[in-house]
């Protein structure tokens, strides 16, 4: 199992460097690196917000006039955000499935 963090996008666009964490057989290795990349993954989320709403406050208040700039942060965060929901539900649903397996 390999996941990525949402930079992957950006590297597929030539935007910025990416690094893969990959999940070993060991299994308290595996949960935590998904554990890792889950946390990754939600911090890398909350702050393309953040540089969004900065855009947004600079737009606002004339520090910027570049609309450009203030449309690819906020189409990053909402992209961001619509990942890492996809991603937990998906996460849910397996634990779900899990739980309710019979012993």
């Amino acid at each position: 199992m390999d996941i990525t963090s949402i930079t992957a996008l950006n590297e597929s666009l030539g935007v910025a460097d990416t690094k893969q964490t990959k999940v070993t057989s060991d299994n308290s290795e595996a949960f935590r690196s998904l554990l890792d990349s889950a946390i990754g993954m939600y911090k890398e989320a909350d702050q393309l917000q953040k540089k969004a709403e900065a855009a947004e406050m600079n737009f606002a208040m004339g520090y910027s006039d570049n609309t450009h700039d203030l449309a690819l942060a906020q189409q990053k965060a909402t992209i961001a955000l619509q990942y890492t929901v996809r991603v937990t539900n998906k996460f849910l649903d397996a634990y779900k499935e899990l739980m309710n397996i019979q012993l």
